[in-house]
């Protein structure tokens, strides 16, 4: 196993996974394809092997370790970009049935071609954009579990994201250490779409050392049908 592959189960390990040979082979292609499509789209600032392993793949994995992420799950990623967190919990757990949402075409052309080459079962990639996924009877109110990792505001994120959720599912974002002014701003809007608010857990990557949060809101009632508003208004005019 390669030195990256040793990081990558050893870290981990240190949030209770196990991955086997073929995971680390899956994640090894995956950074592969990373690095080669980056040098023709802007994918991530991101280009070293053992920074993708840490900074991308770990850090997406932080998820299994804090929250209990049901058998068969269905798990859609909101502004997926390159594939975080979605792309690494599937490889992880392989049970979940994963939908990836991005507004950009050559995002989405990426997530495809890896989810080909990696042989993904129960993904879809969709081109579009949240505002308007939102809508869609396929999609409303019809995951476990939405994430989304360095995509916008958390007020803004919750009107993007919460809309997916079931009654009693989750959306969790994936955050910077300094989350509390953000958790503040946002408490309204948590509100006003249906969301309790579990609070934050702020944690160190493995071998960075580098601190992220993750943040937790559950969905207790229904979102109103008027959200999410029209594109570009959820960003230009937070709810507050």
């Amino acid at each position: 196993m390669s030195k990256v592959g040793d990081l990558l189960q050893q870290g981990a390990k240190e949030f209770g996974i196990s991955l086997d040979a073929r995971q680390i082979e899956q994640f090894a292609s995956y950074s592969a394809m990373l690095i080669d499509w980056n040098k023709k789209f802007n994918l991530t600032a991101i280009v070293d092997p053992q920074e993708i392993a840490v900074k991308h793949f770990l850090d997406s994995l932080t998820i299994l370790n804090f929250h209990d992420v049901c058998l068969g799950a269905q798990v859609v990623d909101v502004g997926t970009g390159a594939g975080f967190p979605g792309i690494p919990l599937k490889i992880a757990r392989p049970d979940i049935s994963l939908v990836l949402l991005d507004s950009l075409r050559k995002r989405t052309q990426f997530l495809q071609a890896v989810v080909e080459q990696l042989s993904l079962a129960a993904v879809t990639v969709i081109h579009g954009r949240a505002e308007e996924a939102g809508h869609d009877e396929k999609y409303r109110a019809a995951f476990d579990l939405a994430v989304s990792r360095a995509v916008a505001p958390l007020a803004t994120l919750a009107e993007y994201c919460l809309p997916f959720v079931r009654l009693g599912g989750y959306f969790i974002a994936l955050k910077g250490p300094d989350i509390s002014g953000e958790l503040a701003d946002a408490q309204t809007a948590i509100t006003m779409l249906g969301g309790n608010n579990h609070g934050a857990r702020t944690f160190s990557l493995p071998v960075s050392g580098d601190a992220r949060s993750l943040v937790f809101i559950e969905h207790t009632a229904p979102t109103p049908a008027q959200y999410p508003r029209k594109p570009g208004t959820p960003e230009k005019k937070p709810l507050r």
